[in-house]
């Protein structure tokens, strides 16, 4: 029989008036096109920006300087309305740099001496870590648990962070000297890890036409915090059929060496594969870039499209692969070949 990507109709999505989603799918395309005026080209950079956004998980931009990676993130935080932080990553930084610290304090009437947390910046809706492998993984390791659970233990208190959160991180590829490799788990964290290359000519003439003239003018915002939850809501109500979940699990699986699925460019050059929490990444940016696409659901495409910067970061070439010059991209592409793929459902 084949395989149907039609839902289940046993367990329907909660409905939702056609306005409200109407109007919050305008509003996220609106943010899409205030943040584009500001950044010239990176269409799909920005498209995949949003959709980690709208599926509640972090993203890693990787670039070489001066590619507006930090502008990016910048221009998103600004067309939002939401407390926004920016983390400088350096190889001094602390623990508690980034999730606060107790300071004593002396009441001036009394000579009462009590202890205060000052909360650091991990506490704001976005945080953006610049440069995150310019500092010890020690430091790293603090954004561990905020990253997963959205909370911060110190001071012997455990606290909730502020809903919506995301950590948007970026990290320059080509200086290896006194930078931090991110470790596997890690880099797990990240939803999506986003690579920003050079501009076109064309694109590149425009920015240097748009940043040597007058100043930019301030980006209006579209969205809110609330806005945004109710989107993420949203993309988890997008229903996946029992097929494309198969699918997902199936591309995970083949980026294992030892898979008897994975293709002869895996078996022979990845060290580790994907673990399960990039099947969830699969799914979820699948089920964001449906609804963004105005389609009732998830479709092969949707997982497809995804798929490069959900396992981009976790899937590990061997010493073989680094010394013949087989990348990641590569060994994501041949896991995309081999794997069938279930037949398409009718585009709503």
């Amino acid at each position: 029989m084949t395989a149907s990507l039609t839902p289940d109709s046993r367990t329907p999505p909660t409905p939702r008036p056609a306005t409200d989603r109407d109007a919050l799918l305008d509003a996220a395309r609106r943010l899409r096109s205030t943040v584009a005026t500001r950044i010239v080209g990176q269409e799909q950079v920005l498209d995949e920006l949003l959709i980690a956004l709208l599926a509640g998980g972090h993203a890693l931009l990787v670039g070489v300087p001066g590619l507006a990676k930090t502008l990016l993130i910048k221009s998103i935080a600004e067309a939002v309305r939401l407390d926004f932080r920016r983390i400088q990553f350096t190889p001094d930084l602390v623990p508690s740099d980034i999730t606060g610290t107790e300071l004593l304090e002396e009441d001036s009437a009394t000579g009462q001496r009590r202890f205060r947390f000052a909360r650091g910046p991990i506490f704001a809706n976005i945080v953006l870590a610049d440069e995150i492998n310019r500092t010890p993984p020690r430091t790293q390791a603090a954004l561990l648990e905020a990253m997963q659970e959205h909370r911060v233990t110190a001071a012997g208190e455990t606290m909730r962070l502020p809903e919506p959160f995301f950590v948007l991180a970026t990290q320059n590829p080509i200086e290896q000297e006194g930078t931090y490799p991110l470790p596997e788990a890690q880099l797990d964290r990240f939803l999506f890890d986003i690579r920003i290359g050079y501009p076109s000519e064309d694109d590149e003439v425009a920015v240097l036409r748009a940043t040597t003239g007058h100043a930019v003018a301030p980006l209006t915002p579209v969205l809110g915090g609330d806005e945004l939850l109710a989107l993420q809501r949203l993309v988890r109500d997008v229903p996946v059929a029992d097929a494309a979940l198969r699918y997902a699990t199936a591309l995970v699986r083949a980026t294992r060496a030892d898979d008897p699925r994975a293709p002869t460019l895996v078996k022979q050059y990845a060290r580790w594969g994907a673990g399960p929490r990039a099947g969830q990444a699969l799914i979820l940016g699948a089920k964001a870039h449906a609804l963004l696409d105005g389609r009732a659901a998830v479709a092969p495409d949707d997982i497809r499209r995804v798929a490069l910067p959900v396992l981009r970061h976790r899937v590990l070439p061997n010493f073989a692969a680094d010394a013949e010059g087989v990348t990641v991209e590569r060994l994501v592409a041949a896991v995309l070949e081999a794997t069938p793929s279930p037949e398409r459902s009718a585009r709503v």
